[in-house]
């Protein structure tokens, strides 16, 4: 059964933390101007996806 990840296209991402705020298991960390996403800790729930408003992220299938 194939996993899932969130992925991050840099060139739409703005920075603008709400991946961060959103995010229930500390997944998302903002790391001077990249978007860290801990894969052990990201559950795939969708959450930061829903609230990017420059549609940076993603769920992939891995």
């Amino acid at each position: 059964m194939p996993s899932k990840e969130v992925v991050v296209d840099r060139f739409k991402c703005a920075y603008c933390g709400a991946c961060v705020s959103v995010c229930k298991n500390n997944a998302n960390e903002l790391v001077e101007t990249f978007l860290v996403i801990n894969r052990e800790l990201c559950n795939c729930c969708g959450l930061c996806v829903k609230v990017c408003p420059m549609n940076a992220l993603r769920i992939e299938e891995v």
